[in-house]
């Protein structure tokens, strides 16, 4: 009884360690294979099929030992042989990283390209995570013997070994991807793994040696499985199951994203329903006490029926998931509490049918059990053909039927999958009629899944989960609330990536547009997104030496091509779309993007970034990264070292690459994270903005051109170059240069310390989760030290544009204040105004042009955010840090905090505050909080080189600065 207890306990963790593995090799072979759909659906093949094979060739070898063992007359020591086992994964896990570092070389070396470069590193996964996934398929019918030992107890051993295994599997699917991965990195994962799967096999190996041999009880047995009539038939019930629920799964991690956002807690969410719901089914089974042939059958039929029943309201699981967010605050607090609560939502709502089907094998052992003895082999080819059937619901159900089908399609597939299944074991099990069965059950039941009604688009991809504020219809149910949407959908389609749709509406003035949704998020809009879209492309087009070849990550809308392809330098442009969603809607922005998808520059790829880059032939003049958010599952793999390294390497000498960014829905943390990467990989990068919230990071290799003032206004000149820009209404060269906010260099000279996001160690999309989850606007970051001070204003592009004295002119300053508060740059904007009323005091010009900049177009969301930071006050505050006027204020340590908070907030390069006002107010501070207060804004700015007059409570006394 105690070896019993033991193993059982043991087998929690090797389900643990087993999800662990999938979640990490998955990671690790993104790499290799790429993110895309065909890859992610390779990878779960991969791991299912090494399963599969598993559990078939050790359902025999298990067979082959007792038989030998009773030949011999003695124990089989099934328990130490399975502790071998154990200690084979153990060993290839240590020794992983390794062979996946070898296995990347030879993929990188191979001649291959397109399809046969695809195939080739398939190959090489098939080999990497081929063997444990093997072995892996060893514990359920090894120990299903090993510790049952007769038949009078094997079911409910097999269902307790299948259900404490399956609940190790849940808590590893949790753990691998939100804990383990962000905390540890893929490499120690693999070490720390293999360590338990080691210790794992060893106590196997002592059970066996400690715990008493366990001598099966073989008397009755009946032959292998194959022997018994019909088995067939029972292998194609689980085959069929395991078709169906796999498929399902897809299907509902879509939802979920949906409903939810398309995170890997998302992800991690579903697939622990999943898990825990087949668990607890099968520890359902082993507290039976009898099993009748009808509970067989009937629990089949209940499963189908809740599926069934599920079937309509699953589009509202977008309405749901937004309710629930509402109870939840905007704070970094409520961000695992939601998540909970959300996890329980879906279990209440998935437990019944998905235990359903979970303990359908171990039903199917317990009535087979007693015609054929060879316990370990009849578990073993019955979850071999089940775990096959789950083969083929990832490739089919969670990839290739979704280039044909939508989601209800393949949900409603799933269905008469059951359907026929549960048919099959009426009839084996029951003895029905084959002909009754069939015109009375399955034929009324597939009609009735042909003629459902198809799930609504504008209410599965509606995307409320990034909604942080209640609407009046949030709690009015349902109906309410998706009647308030107000846009219509002229095109849906579920590919094997996403979900895409086109929307079109009305936005300020009463102008008809189109927008991109991709798993319910916004990635565009024709109008309002226009802007950014465009200088996306054309930043970087003005800075590169030469433009012949650019190479555009991700199509979106098609703007940054279209914009690419309208200049009359470049002869090719192409594009890495992993979307064939998108790929496929790309004609109906035609009308707003300059004709992209028809230019014959363009050409479009169907592939992930990483591989199409590293396949690619050549070197680039541009390349521009514009994915979605790197919250988004699979997006963060274009934020690390090593896709960054790559594009530096693709790059022709004195090409730029362009990566967006965004403030909005971010933190200040995973902004400096990602500024961080940038800086590690190029030795020169400018941070520029587009419209309000969006940035863009500006690598070079070379800095001779993005310095050079007169080649930029000469190509800004170019009657393409000045097209372009005065669509997107930038009229003039200052204008332009008002979008940079930290010049070339100024970033390096700020040596930003932390931590790296790696793809052997990812941490971005963990923290991008949180902070979308928050929902605030990062603060773009001002470097004001000493160091990157002097670094940004001698670089600053509109600082050069000054005379020796570094004075701006009116015109250049109303040109930069007037672009500054159009594109939403609202600190930037008041910094130029201010020095504007330092400089000219008395000019007309200026007071028309403030009074334009506040009172901008209702219409223009930017200018009116930005026109709020323009006020009286906080003019007469940045005048003080320019030398104008005198700083007042209740406290001296408040006066001076406040200051130094509007010297760090809104300085700017090209007309940089005086510190020497910082000092003199800092040295004016005598009350005793000053010195807690100084220390705290030297953190921000630099010393200060300030010496308090005021000596500190408790005897301290306050150092000369």
């Amino acid at each position: 009884m105690l070896t019993r207890g033991a193993a059982l306990l043991l087998t929690v963790l090797t389900g643990f360690t087993g999800l662990v593995y999938e979640v990490t090799w998955q990671k690790y072979l993104a790499t290799l294979v790429g993110s895309h759909a065909e890859a992610t659906a390779a990878v779960l093949a991969i791991f299912l099929g090494g399963l599969a094979i598993g559990y078939a060739g050790f359902g025999r070898i298990t067979q082959r030992l007792t038989e030998r063992a009773r030949a011999s007359r003695r124990p089989p020591r099934l328990l130490f042989f399975y502790g071998l086992v154990e200690c084979g994964i153990g060993a290839y896990a240590l020794m992983f990283p390794i062979l996946f570092s070898v296995a990347q070389s030879i993929s990188l070396l191979a001649p291959f390209h397109a399809g046969l470069g695809f195939a080739f590193d398939v190959l090489l996964s098939v080999l990497l995570v081929g063997p444990p996934t093997v072995l892996m398929g060893a514990t359920i019918p090894v120990l299903t013997l090993a510790i049952a030992g007769d038949l009078r107890r094997a079911t409910r051993v097999h269902a307790w070994i299948y259900g404490f295994n399956t609940v190790g599997a849940f808590a590893g699917a949790l753990a691998g991807g939100l804990l383990l991965v962000p905390l540890l990195g893929l490499d120690s994962v693999m070490l720390v793994m293999g360590g338990a799967n080691l210790a794992a096999g060893a106590v196997f190996a002592a059970l066996d040696r400690w715990g008493g041999r366990v001598t099966p009880d073989l008397s009755s047995e009946a032959g292998p499985p194959d022997s018994v009539e019909g088995f067939a038939g029972y292998a194609a019930v689980a085959l069929l199951s395991g078709f169906a629920m796999m498929t399902l799964q897809a299907t509902l991690n879509r939802i979920g994203g949906l409903a939810f956002g398309a995170s890997h807690f998302t992800f991690a969410m579903v697939v622990a329903v999943f898990v825990l719901s087949i668990a607890l089914g099968s520890l359902a089974v082993s507290m039976l006490r009898t099993i009748s042939p009808v509970l067989v059958v009937m629990s089949q039929w209940l499963l189908v029926f809740l599926l069934a029943l599920l079937y309509a309201p699953l589009p509202d699981a977008t309405y749901y998931a937004h309710a629930l967010r509402m109870f939840f605050s905007d704070e970094s607090a409520a961000f695992y509490p939601f998540h909970i609560a959300a996890f329980f939502g879906a279990l209440a709502v998935l437990l019944a049918p998905i235990g359903l089907s979970g303990a359908l094998l171990p039903l199917l052992f317990h009535h087979l059990r007693r015609r054929a003895g060879a316990l370990g082999a009849v578990a073993g080819r019955l979850y071999s053909w089940n775990t096959l059937g789950s083969v083929c619901g990832a490739l089919l159900g969670g990839y290739v039927l979704l280039f044909w089908l939508d989601l209800h399609h393949v949900y409603r597939i799933a269905l008469a999958a059951l359907v026929v299944g549960t048919a099959i074991l009426s009839v084996l099990v029951l003895g029905v009629s084959r002909l009754a069965v069939g015109s009375a059950v399955v034929l009324p039941a597939l009609v009735g899944l042909a003629l459902l009604p198809r799930w609504d688009p504008s209410r599965l991809a509606v995307g409320a989960f990034r909604e942080h504020a209640p609407s009046a219809a949030t709690y009015a149910g349902p109906e309410a609330f998706f009647a308030t949407v107000a846009y219509d959908t002229i095109f849906f389609e579920d590919d094997p990536t996403s979900t895409v749709t086109v929307r079109e509406g009305l936005v300020g003035g009463g102008r008809v547009t189109r927008g991109l949704y991709t798993n319910g998020k916004a990635d565009g809009n024709l109008i309002i997104d226009y802007p950014t879209m465009a200088l996306i492309g054309l930043f970087p087009a003005l800075m590169a030496e030469n433009l012949d070849r650019c190479f555009v990550i991700g199509y979106g809308l098609g703007i940054t091509v279209g914009e690419l392809a309208a200049l009359s330098d470049t002869s090719e442009v192409r594009v890495a779309e992993i979307s064939q969603g998108v790929i496929d809607a790309a004609p109906l922005f035609d009308a707003g993007n300059l004709g992209a998808s028809r230019s014959p520059k363009v050409d479009i790829q169907r592939s992930d970034a990483y591989r199409a880059l590293l396949r690619s032939e050549g070197l680039w003049d541009v390349i521009v990264s514009e994915p979605s958010n790197p919250w988004v599952t699979g997006v963060e793999m274009l934020y690390s070292l090593e896709f960054l390294a790559a594009a530096r390497e693709r790059l022709a000498p004195g090409g730029v690459y362009a990566q967006w960014f965004h403030l909005y829905e971010m933190d200040a943390d995973t902004l400096d994270l990602v500024l961080r990467n940038y800086a590690a990989v190029f030795p020169h990068v400018a941070l520029w903005v587009t419209m309000r919230t969006d940035l863009l990071l500006l690598g070079f290799d070379r800095p001779q051109r993005a310095l050079d003032l007169a080649g930029l206004r000469a190509r800004f000149r170019r009657p393409d170059f000045s097209a372009a820009f005065a669509r997107v209404g930038i009229e003039s060269f200052p204008a332009l240069l008002a979008h940079e906010v930290l010049p070339l260099g100024t970033l390096h000279a700020a040596s930003l310390s932390g931590e790296m996001h790696t793809l052997r160690h990812p941490i971005l999309s963990h923290r991008a989760a949180r902070a979308f989850f928050v929902g605030e606007v990062a603060p773009l970051r001002r470097l004001v030290k000493p160091e990157s001070v002097r670094v940004g204003v001698r670089n600053s592009l509109l600082g050069r544009l000054a005379g020796p004295d570094r004075r701006l002119s009116e015109g250049l300053l109303e040109a930069a204040a007037t672009e500054s508060c159009r594109s939403g740059q609202g600190r930037l904007c008041a910094a130029l105004f201010a020095r504007w009323q330092r400089d000219h005091p008395q000019s007309s010009r200026l007071a028309e042009a403030l009074g334009r900049a506040r009172n901008p177009r209702r219409s223009d969301e930017a200018a009116m955010r930005a026109a709020a930071r323009i006020d009286a006050a906080t003019l007469r505050v940045l005048g003080r840090l320019y030398g104008a006027g005198v700083e007042t204020g209740a406290r001296p340590d408040r006066r001076a905090a406040r200051l130094t908070g509007h010297y760090v907030g809104y300085y700017h390069y090209a007309a940089p505050f005086e510190r020497s006002v910082l000092e003199e107010v800092w040295a004016q501070c005598a009350a005793p909080s000053c010195v807690t207060a100084l220390r705290a804004a030297e953190e921000r700015v630099g010393p200060l080189g300030v010496e308090l007059p005021v000596r500190v409570d408790q005897g301290e006394t306050p150092q000369a600065r």
